[in-house]
């Protein structure tokens, strides 16, 4: 992907990287809601910044899935980042830095202490590292020598267990340094969506843990625990509430189809078992295939990034869209999950909110059960969405998942029967021919970027003006088809050597001038692999002679 020259740069953007650059301080945090863009503000704060910074650039992200997505959005900045690093090799000298997990920063923070030193450390979705005590540890040891460190989060976030390292608070809130909620892009225009929350009640009846025979709607007032029975009744697939809502929410997306031919659904699940319950349901009930994506299938980033791409309806996932990840055609949203945390459900809107641009008026549902919990966040948003579009038109806690409280009795917890009610909270949301009122077009700031300040790779502050300085910057689809290659010619050469890999790896890595494959540029993988080529072509010679 081709570094770009200039960038054109949301107002919410400009003035963000206006106030990031005049900072004197280390830190600083960024609140901005889901889709406005983080990901553009904090590239371009990197990049702007490395050329006078001593170190490597660090990205630290809450999946897998996000960090090849970081990666590849640095490339788009000419910044070439390592998203398999192995903590103990040297990143090989044509890289700009790496992207990693909150998970390997809490189980090994030692060697990014060295590899931020004096650079620039990027933490998405820093809340996470209030999750576990060993992660807020682990970025507190590894990053606290950075040149600068930048905090994205979607949402406000409160430190209700343990302070997360390099944000400051006033009364346990977290307070950014710029923030960018929901309802000013809305009036910003061409940001992100309106989303409206269609919510269905209904009557439950179930079987507690404890053995007490329950029945209850969402109109009745339960204890926290009770409340968490009903709310696991309503989502089972042993009842029909759950197929009454996949019903309406299928039907909501074929409408938006016949306008966006690619639009696609996404379903929130509970766990592994219940998402592969959903995608049989839709499949023999309505007639429609599903991905499914949990965080416990080694090819789960590979599916979402194949439906992000294509065309398919609907994808069921588990912890793993939640947050983050970059799906503008998602048009329809099931909250499907005994989850109830605000900062959870807000980050679940977030999957729906991204604006396409150029693609016209454009309107999101999110489906809920009539939770109060989950009814109380969804009139928050729809609040700031009614008053943005009103004022369009006149003036042109970490996750929280379902306690019982008696685990060991988990199955005596039993559903009867779950019905479901649709309550229209948002007259005519099931059509698509009310109007929102004329989008205002929000205005853009060109920010001109030198790419001679582009700095080099190998963690060197670039000389302004020097044009080209230090070593060329590898690609990271040529870095691994290289490998790929490499890799091809040592199987070869075991074959035809008669040697264990160990000894023709040492013997190509010899000859190539590199001590690990992992550290090689993408030079000395070329040097490799012609190292490999002649290597064959010699014991093939020698065959023939020997045959002959």
């Amino acid at each position: 992907m081709a570094a770009a020259s200039t960038l054109r740069l949301r107002p919410w953007q400009r003035r963000a990287l206006d106030t990031f650059l005049a900072s004197s301080g280390g830190d600083f945090l960024a609140v901005a809601t889901p889709g406005a863009g983080k990901t553009t503000f904090a590239l371009t704060a990197a990049r702007l910044s490395m050329p006078s910074l001593p170190g490597r650039l660090v990205v630290v992200a809450p999946t897998r899935h996000l960090k090849e997505q970081w990666a590849d959005a640095a490339a788009g900045f000419g910044l070439n980042l390592v998203i398999d690093w192995v903590p103990g090799d040297l990143l090989p000298s044509d890289t700009h830095g790496a992207v990693t997990t909150y998970q390997q920063i809490g189980s090994s923070p030692e060697p990014f202490f060295g590899l931020s030193q004096g650079g620039f450390v990027v933490l998405d979705e820093i809340h996470h590292a209030g999750e576990d005590r060993s992660w807020g540890d682990g970025v507190k040891l590894a990053f606290d020598a950075a040149g600068r460190r930048l905090a994205l989060s979607g949402t406000p976030f409160r430190s209700d267990t343990q302070s997360i390292p390099f944000v400051r608070y006033h009364a346990d809130e977290a307070v950014p340094d710029i923030e960018y909620g929901y309802r000013d892009a809305l009036a910003d225009g061409r940001v992100v969506r309106p989303v409206y929350f269609p919510r269905f009640g209904g009557h439950m009846e179930w079987t507690a843990p404890d053995g007490a025979q329950l029945a209850a709607s969402f109109d009745d007032p339960l204890a926290r625990t009770e409340a968490n029975q009903r709310l696991r009744a309503a989502l089972s697939l042993d009842g029909d509430w759950l197929p009454t809502v996949l019903g309406h929410a299928n039907d909501q997306l074929q409408r938006i189809r016949r306008q966006q031919s690619d639009a696609g659904g996404l379903v929130i699940a509970t766990d592994q078992d219940h998402a592969r319950g959903i995608a049989a349901l839709l499949k023999a009930r309505f007639r429609v295939e599903a991905a499914v994506a949990t965080s416990e299938d080694a090819e789960a980033s590979r599916i979402i990034s194949r439906f992000a791409s294509g065309r398919a309806p609907w994808i069921v996932a588990v912890r793993m869209i939640s947050e983050g990840v970059d799906i503008p055609r998602l048009r329809v949203g099931v909250y499907a999950t005994t989850t109830t945390t605000e900062l959870f459900f807000r980050q679940a809107v977030g999957r729906i909110v991204r604006h396409i641009p150029g693609a016209g008026r454009q309107r999101a549902y999110l489906f809920i059960p009539d939770d109060h919990r989950l009814r109380h966040y969804g009139y928050t948003i729809a609040d700031a969405r009614r008053h943005s579009l009103i004022k369009d038109t006149r003036e042109g806690g970490e996750e929280e998942r379902e306690q019982t409280g008696d685990t060991d009795q988990l199955s005596l917890f039993a559903v009867h029967s779950a019905t479901a009610a649709a309550l229209d909270a948002d007259p005519g949301i099931f059509t698509d021919d009310h109007d929102d009122g004329d989008e205002p077009i929000a205005e853009s700031d060109e920010l001109l970027i030198d790419l001679t300040r582009l700095p080099p790779p190998g963690g060197t502050p670039a000389t302004v003006g020097a044009a080209g300085a230090g070593p060329p910057v590898g690609d990271r689809d040529e870095r691994d088809r290289l490998r790929r290659i490499n890799t091809d010619l040592t199987k070869e050469l075991v074959l035809v050597t008669g040697r264990g890999h160990a000894a023709v790896n040492g013997e190509l890595n010899r000859r190539a001038g590199i001590a690990k494959i992992s550290e090689a540029t993408i030079i000395q993988l070329n040097r490799r692999s012609r190292a490999a080529e002649e290597w064959l072509r010699t014991e093939h010679r020698r065959r023939r002679f020997t045959a002959s």
